[in-house]
């Protein structure tokens, strides 16, 4: 074996070995939704699994009550994002449950203990041997009236590419009427919604507070509920946090858009600012916020005197009384927490400001088919 194939599989081995520990904290941490009397049942019958990560062809995971052995496909956790490895799990963990916990041995694979499991560990239900991952649910699984909506508002992005800065604007304050009307119609009527939760960025011990000032504007306009939820941070082999938001597939699907491309845009006009300013991090992170305020008033400026949402639904998402409840749930043991107060150049502050009243949100491009970006969506 040459030295380059065998340092190859060092790196791999080391490589897995994090992500097993990383799977082992996170089968820790989904049992704390549990309350203490399903907690005590739990300890009586359900203890930790061997957990392994092995090839397999025909599925990404599987639960051996047998071998009492958790396995994850290797091509999945090396191919797809944590927040996807992490709902596979949560998936063979509410198998175990069902199986050690609730006695499920007789039963169908996914029949009415499993559904419980599921239930208890919120864990996602539908999942079979067709399993798809996270991700592919919320980027592809749109239909009917959501994909009409998503063609609309693809349009309506590619007059956003405008060089008129007037039409430009128009386009996405047309888009963000357009999503507006769409969720309100929703709640209006009462109709029913299918909400899922996903990872926005990824896990890390400490997020700069840009992040978190980004994280209230997507609850703001792109009407979905985020919270901030510990996850496993894989170069670091610790346990830190990540944003998580929840809502519809096509709202999630806009603000993973919203959010990818002011942090990009945040970038290459930092890049711009600081050419010869040799300005450090913490300046960065006023000129990060003042972005992202200063698009904050831009939207609600255009607001106001487009009169695009009623007033007293201008943060409808806040009060969609449904996925309140379904992340209540998700999260029974939540608290809030406010950051200390810090020091800040104002200067650069209100500089960003200015930078993001320009801020003009486009499509982007994915594929030389039709020249779109998967999400496709902006506000």
């Amino acid at each position: 074996m040459s030295l380059r194939k065998h340092n190859k599989i060092c790196i791999q081995q080391k490589l897995e070995h994090k992500i097993i520990h990383g799977l082992s904290c996170e089968w820790e941490k989904v049992l704390r939704v549990l309350n203490q009397s399903q907690s005590r049942l739990m300890k009586k019958s359900m203890k930790k699994p061997l957990i392994s990560i092995k090839d397999m062809k025909s599925r990404f995971g599987f639960w051996s009550a047998g071998k009492r052995e958790i396995c994850i496909s290797r091509n999945f956790v090396l191919n797809y994002s944590w927040n996807d490895v992490r709902d596979l799990l949560l998936h063979e963990m509410a198998h175990q449950f069902a199986g050690e916990v609730l006695n499920a041995a007789n039963e169908p694979p996914h029949g009415p203990s499993f559904q419980k499991a599921c239930e208890l560990l919120r864990a996602n239900p539908k999942s079979t041997g067709n399993y798809k991952p996270l991700s592919e649910r919320i980027f592809y699984g749109l239909k009917g009236e959501e994909d009409k909506i998503t063609l609309r508002i693809k349009k309506l992005m590619a007059l956003a590419e405008s060089k008129n800065q007037h039409e430009a604007e128009a386009a996405m304050a047309k888009a963000y009427e357009l999503i507006s009307k769409y969720n309100l119609t929703i709640l209006e009527h009462n109709k029913k919604q299918d909400f899922c939760s996903m990872f926005i960025g990824t896990p890390a011990l400490r997020h700069p507070r840009e992040e978190y000032h980004l994280a209230h504007l997507l609850q703001d306009y792109c009407f979905v509920y985020g919270l901030w939820i510990s996850a496993y941070v894989l170069e670091k082999g610790k346990m830190g946090g990540v944003l998580e938001i929840s809502g519809e597939p096509h709202n999630l699907k806009t603000a993973s858009y919203v959010y990818d491309f002011i942090k990009n845009y945040i970038n290459s006009q930092w890049t711009d600012y600081n050419k010869d300013k040799r300005l450090n991090r913490y300046r960065k992170t006023d000129f990060s916020i003042g972005i992202i305020n200063g698009f904050c008033e831009k939207l609600e400026s255009e607001k106001k005197n487009k009169k695009l949402i009623k007033d007293s639904l201008a943060l409808v998402n806040t009060k969609n009384s449904l996925l309140k409840k379904y992340t209540a749930h998700r999260y029974p043991y939540t608290q809030s927490f406010r950051h200390k107060a810090v020091c800040r150049d104002e200067t650069v502050l209100h500089d960003g400001m200015r930078v993001g009243k320009k801020l003009i949100i486009f499509k982007g491009i994915t594929t030389k088919k039709d020249n779109d970006r998967k999400p496709l969506l902006t506000i």
